[in-house]
């Protein structure tokens, strides 16, 4: 692995739903799968996530009895994320929550910028029907964990960002989201590029999503309301998918195979390459228009990177303009990589 990108580390015990979330993010392992298919992780499992080339990252999965007393400086490293994942139907949460601050405190004194994460997982089955069950428990675990920290030197001003998440909804996938955006190091700069784009062409939200991930990369400064972000986030499976059975592949003579005559697909333009992810290339696009009035598009900005945004129908009837703008967004996209250079 490489030692110039940043790194992931995750932490917490034995059956907290570590692995299951890198399974099902990163691997495309189906929530259910993942109640017979994984075992104990029993040493540390490196991963190294390279899908679009704005947010490359190691991943390190580290076994539940992990002991602080070990190398520390797995720690150091400019922009290194601190994620602990608990699992919110285990109570008490004492022992657990000790464990963690503990981590804490070994981390920051090693690496004072690092980001602190913590996922209170599984928030889903009976314990959890409603959604004041759920902030009820965010709301013990923060509680918690500031009187933990308040009794270790140093901790007090340390920031911690909380999520409730679970692997059979969204959750995951936005909680990541927020953790990944930490290593992208031109984010304020892509944020700025959305904001203008969602104001010149009247979008309500606009998201840089990584295809293989769905996680999303940045977004513009409007709030991010969940119904929003899971149909934009489904949109890309819809996508793939559709293009993986209609799309076709150019053979010889540069003629398109695989779609059969007179076949089409609804308010969408899916022409697609087969490659490490299915069927997506420099010309996917779709649109999908809900009964609401809004429409759902889609375009393809870098390899492996889509914009999804949700806009009107009225400010899409100015398609022309719509696809100019987002030309210009990919264009300043593509110059961003060029300057950055590999990794």
């Amino acid at each position: 692995m490489s030692s110039t990108l940043p790194r992931v580390l995750l932490f917490g015990p034995r059956r907290s739903g570590k692995s299951s979330i890198k399974q099902v993010l990163f691997s495309k392992m189906s929530p259910h799968e993942t109640l017979f298919r994984l075992e104990s992780t029993p040493t540390p499992q490196h991963l190294l996530v390279d899908t679009n080339p704005l947010s490359q990252f190691e991943l390190i999965d580290f076994p539940g009895d992990w002991s602080e007393a070990e190398n520390n400086q797995i720690f150091k490293g400019r922009g290194t994320c601190f994620v602990f994942v608990m699992d919110a139907q285990d109570e008490p949460y004492d022992l657990v929550l000790s464990y963690m601050t503990g981590l804490i405190s070994k981390a920051v004194k090693v690496n004072e910028g690092i980001h602190i994460h913590v996922f209170i997982n599984k928030v889903d089955g009976e314990l959890f029907l409603s959604e004041e069950a759920k902030y009820d428990c965010r709301r013990d675990v923060v509680s918690l964990v500031q009187e933990e920290m308040e009794q270790i030197p140093n901790l007090e001003n340390v920031h911690i960002d909380y999520f409730l998440t679970s692997i059979y909804d969204h959750s995951v996938y936005e909680s990541f989201s927020k953790v990944v955006q930490k290593l992208v190091p031109a984010l304020s700069t892509i944020e700025s590029l959305l904001n203008v784009l969602v104001e010149r062409n009247g979008m309500e939200k606009a998201f840089l999503f990584d295809v293989a991930s769905k996680l999303y990369i940045s977004t513009d400064s409007n709030p991010v309301d969940a119904a929003g972000y899971e149909l934009c986030s489904d949109m890309i499976d819809v996508v793939l998918d559709v293009s993986g059975i209609y799309g076709g592949r150019k053979n010889g003579n540069g003629i398109e195979e695989g779609l059969s005559e007179g076949a089409s697909v609804d308010e969408s333009t899916i022409n697609q390459e087969e490659d490490k992810n299915g069927y997506y290339d420099s010309e996917s696009c779709a649109a999908i228009h809900l009964s609401n009035g809004i429409v759902l598009y889609l375009k393809e900005v870098e390899s492996m990177l889509a914009l999804v945004c949700l806009t009107r129908e009225e400010s899409f009837g100015r398609r022309g303009l719509v696809d100019f703008n987002i030309g210009v967004f990919k264009d300043a996209i593509k110059k961003m990589i060029e300057v950055a250079g590999p990794k």
